[in-house]
């Protein structure tokens, strides 16, 4: 048995399958996926359908455009340019599909890994990251549908921008679900901006990568993540990247834990498509 991080898949079915193909997976290994699995690409549907197949065997935080596509379902977003969702909206098993997806984590822990889509704040320990993102969790799968919908009115929006453990109710949840699934840098002192997505070397100053900032308190252990896809492949002893824009003409990645091999299949998306 065997474990594979792998990155943003954002609707790669056929990408995905070939990744499985050449990991040779079998039900006993286990797949951690850092999230974003839907949208953008050209197959969520079939991707969902077929995760929930294998879903013993995977491991799922979710990301923006996951949470996005549950936002869109209830209502309480827009479809963007560019978001391929309407399969799975139209789909005759779309409910069972989406309760799939809240069922999912926003953060996973274990042994010396912590899985999430975007980061961690500098603040905050792995113990209180895991209590935060229950947080959510226990909201995103509360069967009360009037708890969930009054969630998905209240999540969207960049304020409040930094943590403080004053913070109540649904600034609390949107600091929370900001910082694990859109935050790429932030401040020493942890104030995030959640505009840019470009290289490390351009980064506005005053603003740091969120795994670089000095004295980081969750700096001991590795992260695993997702949705910078301009950071690209990045692998040092407390950081696995593996947002390698498969769906930007790059490639879909990922690393098998026991022995850091990497696996890599390109995409067959067209480039050029705006982010």
């Amino acid at each position: 048995m065997a474990t594979y991080a792998i990155g943003d898949l954002q609707g790669c079915y056929n990408e995905f399958k070939q990744l499985l193909d050449l990991i040779s997976f079998n039900p006993k290994d286990k797949l951690w996926l850092v999230g974003d699995i839907v949208n953008r690409g050209p197959n969520s549907l079939s991707l969902l359908r077929f995760l929930r197949t294998v879903s013993d065997a995977v491991v799922v935080v979710l990301g923006n455009h996951d949470l996005h596509l549950l936002m869109v379902a209830e209502g309480y977003a827009r479809a963007r340019p560019g978001d391929t969702l309407q399969d799975i909206l139209n789909a005759p098993d779309r409910d069972e599909l989406l309760h799939w997806l809240r069922s999912q984590r926003l953060l996973y822990v274990d042994d010396e890994y912590v899985m999430v889509h975007a980061g961690l704040l500098p603040s905050w320990s792995v113990a209180l990251a895991a209590q935060l993102a229950q947080e959510v969790e226990s909201v995103l799968r509360d069967e009360n549908r009037n708890n969930f919908r009054k969630f998905c009115s209240h999540i969207y929006g960049n304020q409040p921008d930094h943590w403080s453990s004053d913070l109540k109710g649904y600034d609390r949840m949107r600091v929370i679900v900001n910082a694990m699934t859109r935050m790429r840098v932030c401040t020493s002192d942890g104030k995030m901006d959640f505009t840019y997505k470009g290289r490390v070397q351009d980064i506005p100053a005053g603003y740091l990568p969120w795994f670089e900032v000095p004295n980081r308190v969750s700096r001991e252990v590795t992260i695993i993540c997702g949705h910078w896809s301009a950071l690209a492949l990045e692998v040092r002893h407390n950081l696995i990247a593996l947002d390698t824009g498969c769906m930007w003409g790059g490639n879909l990645t990922a690393i098998r834990l026991e022995d850091k091999k990497i696996f890599q299949v390109p995409c067959a998306v067209l480039e050029g498509t705006a982010h």
